[in-house]
């Protein structure tokens, strides 16, 4: 069955950098749009940003612009999300889905907790 399994992250301080990963398993990963939302305590699922298939176009919301980069390994089916410049509104749990759609399956997520 598909799977994504997310990774990566931690505590940090402010300014710190992380470098999230999400390993698929049980679909064609090189065929697919891929997206990480993140979700703080107490609010809302939030994208954070997509890839096509094939790692030539990628998406950021405004609050990660600059700060974020999204890439992919399709020989590793595997996604990830390095995280520079990391303030206390990061923090929230990340996760990946296949595709891009906020109600789409996901993983267990990973914290992450920028605090100083």
């Amino acid at each position: 069955q598909e799977q994504l399994v997310e990774s990566g992250g931690g505590l940090v301080r402010p300014g710190d950098s992380l470098r999230l990963s999400c390993a698929a398993s049980g679909f064609t990963f090189s065929s697919y749009f891929m997206t990480w939302f993140r979700q703080a305590p107490g609010k809302e699922l939030e994208w954070v940003s997509s890839i096509k298939p094939r790692g030539d176009t990628t998406y950021y919301s405004d609050s990660v612009k600059g700060r974020f980069t999204i890439s992919r390994d399709n020989t590793k089916d595997t996604l990830y999300l390095q995280m520079n410049h990391l303030k206390p509104e990061d923090t929230a749990v990340y996760y990946c889905v296949k595709g891009s759609s906020p109600s789409a399956p996901r993983g267990q997520g990973t914290q992450v907790t920028v605090s100083s």
